[in-house]
């Protein structure tokens, strides 16, 4: 058992305290990492605000990056000291989603109040997501973590954690997106930077960003865009359409608000199809006329986690890091330490952030 400081959400829209808990080692199946970075993604932002529900106290944080310190009976394939990248992908291997290749399906449940963490007395204390990350170490399930080749800067590892594998892998493994086809990207954020890089490794002729901001549509363009619409005109569809010179094939919605969802299907040519990364809060609508959709032969994805397989995806997006052909450090806005988790909280909420990140050591 380990005593380490954590960020703890105790009142959802509350900010997060900085205290000390307690971490249980590995058991069966589970590593313990001794984490360098945590970024800070909008889904933690979402649940500490309440707009997901969920238990308390708990601790956030998902995206994450750190060495090895201990290893449970029966896993292998790690050393101690190893660099890893620990993610929420938690894959039993046996329900039927992970049997068929979708680890991101996984079925059988985890309980995050019966979890490695505990207060300090005993008391319940909420593994969020599976990582609760925003902690010194973690201790999680062995299909969580994924070695990576030593020397690379750990904040920017972490970013593979989420942003990176749900931008990317919502182009490659649920749009399955071929050249030349043509791409509109629905913000410019985190997760859509990595969808507009997506698109450009994957060969799009045009992909266009629509965002609210002109200072976003200018980064969209140094990660790959080659065009950009700002979504606070008359009918931005209409000029998305006017750069490609037709609908888009596919359109990648990558903010969380269900009013972009309303719109999306309007950028799409006919056989085209929507792929839905952003999560707005439970309970949030959208609309649309199905006869459109039917009509023109289009298509709605769910993407989660860019439907990522993580000991295949992440390897290859290193590799393509170390090429210089995968934007990582250009995605950090900051580095925070921990006791300022609330104010990068808060540079997060702005808008201004491409990814805020904890640092450790």
């Amino acid at each position: 058992m380990h005593t380490i400081k954590a960020a703890i959400c105790h009142a959802f829209g509350a900010p997060l305290s900085i205290e000390d808990v307690h971490l249980r080692g590995a058991q069966a199946g589970e590593v313990e990492v001794a984490l360098d970075a945590v970024a800070i993604c909008h889904s933690d932002i979402t649940y500490a605000d309440g707009g997901w529900g969920g238990t308390l106290p708990a601790v956030y944080g998902h995206e994450a990056a750190g060495r090895v310190r201990g290893i449970g009976p029966g896993v292998t394939g790690l050393a101690e000291g190893d660099p890893v990248v620990v993610t929420l992908i938690r894959a039993c291997g046996q329900c039927a989603p992970c049997a068929a290749g979708r680890p991101t399906g996984c079925e059988t449940p985890h309980d995050g109040d019966h979890g490695p963490l505990s207060m300090p007395g005993g008391g319940k204390l909420h593994q969020a997501m599976a990582c609760g990350a925003f902690a010194e170490r973690v201790t999680v399930h062995h299909s969580q973590v994924v070695r990576i080749p030593e020397g690379i800067d750990m904040a920017a590892a972490s970013l593979l954690a989420c942003g990176v594998i749900t931008g990317v892998g919502a182009v490659v493994n649920a749009a399955h997106l071929r050249a030349g086809e043509d791409v509109v990207v629905i913000g410019a954020g985190g997760v859509g930077l990595n969808a507009i890089q997506g698109a450009r490794i994957a060969g799009a002729r045009r992909i266009v960003a629509v965002d609210m901001s002109d200072g976003k549509l200018a980064t969209a363009r140094e990660f790959g865009a080659t065009d950009g619409v700002l979504a606070t005109g008359d009918k931005p569809w209409r000029a998305a359409k006017q750069a490609i010179g037709r609908g888009a094939d596919a359109v990648f919605v990558t903010v969380g608000a269900a009013r972009a969802y309303d719109a999306a299907p309007r950028y799409l040519a006919g056989g085209g199809r929507v792929v839905m990364v952003g999560m707005p809060h439970s309970g949030d609508e959208s609309h649309y006329e199905a006869a459109n959709f039917a009509a023109m032969g289009q298509a709605m994805i769910g993407s989660k986690m860019g439907e990522a397989v993580i000991r295949r995806d992440i390897p290859w997006m290193v590799d393509l890091y170390g090429q210089g052909r995968l934007k990582l450090d250009e995605l950090i806005s900051n580095r925070w330490p921990l006791d300022r988790i609330n104010e990068a909280i808060a540079d997060t909420k702005s808008g201004s952030a491409r990814r805020n990140v904890i640092v450790f050591g």
